[in-house]
């Protein structure tokens, strides 16, 4: 089965530093250090505290499953989850290097980059090997 190709990620001033660490195998994500709650999508208001104290700060890069659905109509398939992340906040992603049906609710995962066409690199899971 063919991999699908990922679209590029559109970059922003506020998300920058978030892909130049992706482009170096580095995972960012931002962190209040208000009330010192991470939290994704990354941006510079706390969603929780409201605060602009926030920082990048680099993550683990394992999770678990939360959910995932099986996008089975598209020219590639693929597997779109969303992964609790181990620093706390829920990424919406895919599922890679794994058969859907070996995929499950609350599997470990790991991250790993991807390659875009004509972009940074987008961070996607694959479940960790026993």
């Amino acid at each position: 089965m063919a991999e699908r190709k990922i679209p590029a990620p559109t970059p922003t001033p506020e998300t920058e530093p978030f892909w130049q660490a992706a482009r170096e195998g580095r995972f960012l994500i931002r962190v209040c250090r208000t009330c010192e709650r991470a939290h994704w999508y990354p941006r510079a208001l706390c969603p929780f505290c409201f605060s602009e104290n926030t920082e990048w700060r680099e993550a683990s890069g394992r999770g678990s499953i939360y959910t995932f659905s099986i996008m089975r109509r598209a020219k590639e398939p693929y597997a779109i989850a969303y992964v609790k992340l181990d620093e706390g906040p829920m990424m919406m992603t895919n599922i890679v290097d794994s058969a859907f049906e070996n995929i499950a609710i609350d599997q470990q995962v790991e991250l790993v980059f991807r390659e875009t066409e004509d972009g940074p690199p987008v961070p996607v899971f694959r479940p960790v090997q026993a």
